[in-house]
């Protein structure tokens, strides 16, 4: 009832599995086990005891079953060093014998561990998100192929324009989201471990003879399944990061603008929505059925987006080599990815209770014969007239024009029968071009 953000309040249900990713939990499972890879790594490589299989697969399952016991532990001990990273070493001492102990934590700083934790924060966070925009992309996918040949009025600059298919103005959204969504998949994401300033003096000073360029790459990618950052100063620069919240900005424009189109056309009646029994539309006028979900797309969209936006200016700033700002910074990526995916929720619930109105599609279409003399000009051009346009303008700017008047004109021509009788059966509804064949041939 106190909490701050709707996310952890209203919303929380819609996010649950985000919960364990992005909370101070899923911090503190992460740095556990980013610390206990490094451990093992280190025995691996002769440098710190070796730790037998046991004790390393006991080790392991720390991680993969990290709980609020191990959470609650943790926290209690950062009551006493009030330093977090800190804490998830001396917590990991009470796993294993004294002996491995000077190795916890080895030639680290904080960064060390922390920036490997985001790393594999965003990656789950990632690979949890685009599931769901997964299931957007295919319902755009069948929305296309589905209405791909039924007619729409198009609308430019909100005035009545050149027909298409509905089905086609869906496979542009299909297209847009699905060229984003690859950016996102294969996106790397980076991290360095390398000590306080990105020189690995404290590992040399130790071991001389050991290849710790070799051992800080090996342990972020092959242990860690990150992208591994070579020069850095103390913190890991955060360019990917940023990236990553940038292309998800780029996919937040593209769902508002298909929300925005589908409330456009809600309103113009061209869909209707399944009625939910039990959901009321207005506290007042009991007969509306908002557009509601696509509005609350809207609204999380442009949350996740601004806030993704700020840490994405900011986070790949800092001063020399290392400043604090980062870590407020870091610390709301679970808006950002909470904020999108309400968003991709509200979206699916809007998207599955749209009902197409072809009967309204087809009224609005016969309505508008004016829409003809784009390819009436185009006819007579194609045929030496070099005042098409402005025979055509003349004739229908800003007129109400009907289809028999469009037929008269036609008439009055020069142009050959054929081409006449052609332009003559030509209607609104029939006036799409190759909007069903571009759905046919584009949308895999």
């Amino acid at each position: 009832m106190l909490a701050l953000s709707p996310l952890d309040a209203r919303y929380a249900s819609k996010v649950a599995e985000l919960a364990p990713i992005f909370s101070e939990f899923g911090l503190m499972r992460y740095r556990t086990i980013v610390e206990i890879e490094w451990l093992i790594m280190l025995s691996e490589q002769n440098i710190a005891p070796a730790i037998p299989e046991s004790l390393q697969t006991a080790l392991s399952m720390v991680g993969a079953n990290f709980s609020l016991e191990e959470f609650n532990k943790i926290k209690e001990i950062e009551k006493i060093t009030n330093h977090d990273v800190k804490a998830v070493e001396m917590f990991i001492r009470e796993l294993v014998p004294e002996k491995y102990w000077p190795w916890i934590h080895f030639a680290c700083t904080s960064e060390d561990i922390n920036n490997l934790a985001y790393g594999l924060t965003l990656t789950q966070g990632r690979d949890t998100l685009l599931n769901v925009v997964d299931e957007v992309i295919e319902d755009l996918k069948q929305k296309s192929l589905e209405w791909k040949a039924i007619p729409m009025l198009c609308r430019t600059h909100g005035q009545t324009a050149t027909p298409s298919t509905m089905g086609k103005e869906f496979a542009i959204f299909w297209d847009r989201a699905n060229t984003i969504l690859q950016s996102i998949e294969n996106l790397p994401i980076t991290g360095k471990i390398n000590g306080a300033t990105g020189t690995y003096s404290a590992h040399v000073a130790a071991f001389p003879d050991v290849d710790w360029v070799q051992l800080s790459h090996d342990l972020v990618t092959d242990k860690l399944g990150l992208t591994w950052n070579a020069l850095t100063p103390q913190i890991e620069p955060h360019d990917q990061q940023a990236l990553l919240l940038n292309e998800m900005g780029r996919l937040s424009n593209v769902l508002i603008d298909l929300s925005r189109d589908v409330w456009g056309y809600i309103s113009l009646g061209y869909f209707g929505q399944k009625v939910v029994a039990g959901e009321v539309g207005s506290s007042t006028m009991p007969h509306k059925v908002n557009p509601i979900d696509f509005e609350n797309a809207e609204g999380n969209f442009k949350l996740a987006r601004g806030i993704g936006r700020t840490l994405s200016d900011e986070l790949p700033i800092s001063r020399w080599q290392r400043d604090l700002t980062d870590s407020t910074l870091q610390r709301n990526f679970g808006l950002v990815f909470g904020h999108f995916m309400l968003g991709l929720k509200s979206l699916l619930k809007g998207l599955g209770k749209l009902e197409i109105k072809e009967t309204k599609l087809l009224q609005d279409l016969q309505s508008a014969p004016e829409v003809l003399t784009e390819a009436v000009q185009t006819v007579l051009r194609a045929h030496g007239h070099a005042d098409a346009y402005d025979q055509l303008k003349n004739f229908s700017r800003g007129q109400a024009l009907t289809l028999k008047q469009v037929q008269e004109f036609v008439a009055q021509t020069d142009l050959p029968k054929e081409e006449k009788d052609r332009l003559k059966k030509l209607t609104p509804e029939t006036y799409t071009g190759l909007a069903e064949k571009l759905v046919d041939q584009f949308v895999e």
